[in-house]
Formats: C-alpha cells, sequence, structure tokens
C-alpha cells in the first residue's frame, strides 16, 4: 500500500498546520502502509528529522499560492497516477485541494475562516482556490474536521455530506507546554528576545480584522488605566493581511511603550514564552479549533477569550469568556483575572485539567486509521 501526504500550505512545520503535520509525521508506525511526502523543493528537509524514513517528492517549482493551486488542479491526478498511490492525504485540506483524485482522498479541515463574515473579515485564499474549494472538499472520500463547530459548517456552507465528515481534535504537546516554575526574575530572557514581567499575551497571527488585535489593544488600555498594574502586551506572531493598521494602533496607544510585536516567534521557544505569561487573552472572531488556547491551559496559564466559533468548544468551562466585538467586556476579564486571585487559580486548575483530554497520540491513531481504512476500500 502506497499513500501520499500532501505538504503544501502547511507553512513550513511552524504553523497551527505545520504542528499538526508535524506530530501526524512522527506518530507513522511501521507497517506494510508505504507513506511518502510530496511538497515544495525548497521544503524537502522541513520535515527530515521527524519523518526521515518517509521519501520526499519535490513538486511544484515555481513558488506562489497561485501556482500550487493551478499544479493540483492541472498535475497532481497525472502525479498521483505515477505514483501508485493507493490514497492521499491532504493535512490542509481548508488551503489546498485538486479539483478531483485518482485515487482515495482524505482532507483535514482546520478552519472555514475564507468563508466566514464579508469580503472584509474573512481570511483570504485567491480566486482560483476560493473557486474550486468547496467542489473539492465536496469529493473527498472522507474529511477530518477538527471540531464540531468546522464540521458543521462544512455541512451548512459548503453542503459536504455528514456521513463523509469526523470530528477529530487536535492534540497538545504536554512535553512541551506545561507549568515552569516562576522565579523572582523580572526578566524573561528567550534569545535574542527579552521580555519584561509581567506580561499579557496573544500569540497569533497579526491578521485584521479577523484576529481582532485592535480591540485587544483597547482593552489593554482599559486594563491599564483601571489597574495601574505595569503589565505589558506581547503580540507574539508573523504579520499577516492588515498588519499595518494594527501596529498603527498600536503606535498612537498612550501604552505604546509597553506593546511588544515580536514578528514571527521561534515554535521551539514559544512554549517557554507562554509559561511565563501573567494570563492569555485570546479575541479571536474565528477560530475553527484553537490551538493556543489550548497550549495555554497546558502551561498553566489562565485564558481569557472570545465566546466565538469553536473557541468554547475547545476551552469549555475552564476559560473567562468575553463578547470578541466589546473591548470593555475583554478587559473586564483580564482585570478578574490579574485581580481576584482565587479566580485566577481556579480557571488555571481547570485549564490544567481541560488540556489533559487532548492528546496528538489519539489524534494521530484515528486519523492514521482513515487514512489506512479509505486506502483499503
Amino acid at each position: 500500500m502506497r499513500i501520499g501526504i500532501d505538504t503544501f500550505a502547511c507553512d513550513g512545520g511552524v504553523s497551527g498546520v505545520g504542528v499538526y503535520v508535524s506530530q501526524l509525521l512522527k506518530r507513522i508506525p511501521p507497517s506494510g502502509a508505504l507513506y511518502e511526502l510530496f511538497g515544495w523543493e525548497f521544503e524537502r528537509y522541513t520535515f527530515n528529522e521527524i519523518a526521515e524514513n518517509l521519501e520526499f517528492i519535490p513538486r511544484c517549482s515555481i513558488n506562489g499560492r497561485t501556482a500550487n493551486s493551478i499544479w493540483h488542479l492541472m498535475k497532481y491526478p497525472k502525479f498521483a497516477l505515477s505514483r501508485g498511490y493507493d490514497a492521499c492525504f491532504f493535512p490542509a485540506a481548508h488551503r489546498r485541494l485538486p479539483h478531483s483524485s485518482p485515487c482515495p482522498s482524505i482532507g483535514t479541515v482546520h478552519t472555514m475562516a475564507a468563508y466566514w463574515g464579508n469580503r472584509k473579515t474573512r481570511e483570504h485564499l485567491g480566486a482560483v482556490i476560493r473557486m474550486v474549494l468547496p467542489n473539492a472538499l465536496r469529493r473527498l472520500d472522507r474529511v477530518i474536521a477538527v471540531s464540531q463547530w468546522v464540521k458543521q459548517e462544512l455541512i451548512e456552507m459548503i453542503r459536504v455530506k455528514e456521513s463523509r465528515i469526523e470530528v477529530v481534535p487536535n492534540g497538545v504537546d504536554l512535553s512541551a507546554y506545561y507549568p515552569r516554575p516562576r522565579n523572582d526574575e523580572s526578566v524573561l530572557l528567550i534569545q535574542p528576545y527579552s521580555f519584561r514581567r509581567p506580561y499579557i499575551l496573544y500569540a497569533s497571527r497579526i491578521d485584521h480584522p479577523a484576529k481582532n488585535h485592535i480591540r485587544l489593544i483597547k482593552a489593554f488600555e482599559i486594563f491599564r488605566e483601571r489597574t495601574r498594574y505595569p503589565h505589558r502586551l506581547v503580540l507574539a506572531g508573523k504579520d499577516g493581511v492588515g498588519a499595518g493598521k494594527v501596529k498603527e494602533r498600536a503606535a498612537k496607544s498612550p501604552y505604546r511603550n509597553d506593546i511588544f510585536f515580536t514578528g514571527q516567534f521561534p515554535s521551539k521557544s514559544l512554549p517557554e514564552l507562554t509559561a511565563g505569561a501573567d494570563i492569555v487573552v485570546f479575541p479571536s472572531m474565528y477560530e475553527g479549533f484553537g490551538m493556543g488556547v489550548l497550549e495555554a491551559m497546558a502551561a498553566g496559564v489562565p485564558v481569557a477569550c472570545a465566546r466565538a466559533a469553536s473557541l468554547p468548544e475547545t476551552a469549555d468551562h475552564a476559560a473567562l469568556y468575553f463578547d470578541p466585538r466589546d473591548s470593555e467586556d475583554m478587559a473586564d476579564r483580564m482585570v478578574t483575572l490579574t485581580t481576584n486571585r482565587n479566580i485566577y487559580q481556579e480557571c488555571r486548575n481547570l485549564g490544567l485539567e481541560r488540556a489533559k483530554a487532548f492528546s496528538w497520540d489519539r489524534c494521530a491513531e484515528r486519523t492514521l486509521y482513515i487514512i489506512q481504512e479509505t486506502a483499503e476500500k
């Protein structure tokens, strides 16, 4: 049996989707199934350390989203036939899919942000992908949704048959995200960065308006005015759509010297940055799963998050919720977590318990089972 894994649109292993595919590759067991990867030439060695026994087939020499979309539409079918795949797995099916496949196909959908809200708020996929993706999703033999929220949107918005969809939640790496000892040092050093404590963290791509950074900055200002606490606001993530507007708003803030943009933050250091935060605030207007919320809980950091999309499904009763469109409401939860030690400790304990419900081992076991079951039909 030969199964192809499409690594295009997995962001070189550094985004949420990249973490997902990396965790799956780590857990592919020795078996009769032969897995191999195909993707960008420049990513040949991206997954080499964690999947050194899997062959990597470089494809699509022209870089860029449009060129890669055309490759999937025009050249993938011939490629899949030439490799003799019994099935092909698309771990970023919400971003990149062929229109049809000569072998059974399985795809994981992490978000439907490209179809949420209006043109100003939704994630932009590009005209080609947006046009072909709904029909391509309907053609998949099996669809893995990372949350019930995503499953429902696939059914209602894209009209994917419910019988083809299975919810398999993401996991959290408890060997990386865990509570770390709190010392008296006023500065956390993570080379080449220096973070003055205490700080409030939001780790997400700087993307306006979907990730809601501007309202968070306003809430931070309200929080500082009410409490007079010395907290900084750390915004960890690479620039995305509308990042300039977010930075312009931060530059106008009376607390601009306490708002820190890290840019693309090293994945290996993110657990330490998360664990060092006083609280984590997750104001995103839309998330298909909410990995950052789960990682903060596993690190023993209390979370305040938006009552939006899949976030309540992920956090359950272990977070304080706010209206993502209301900076005052957001600030209220920030004040509560930093001033009420009983609520702080309760959220911390509930978060640690909640994180235990999510396992990469279980996610990988079920995902690989679905792939092989589909290939055998």
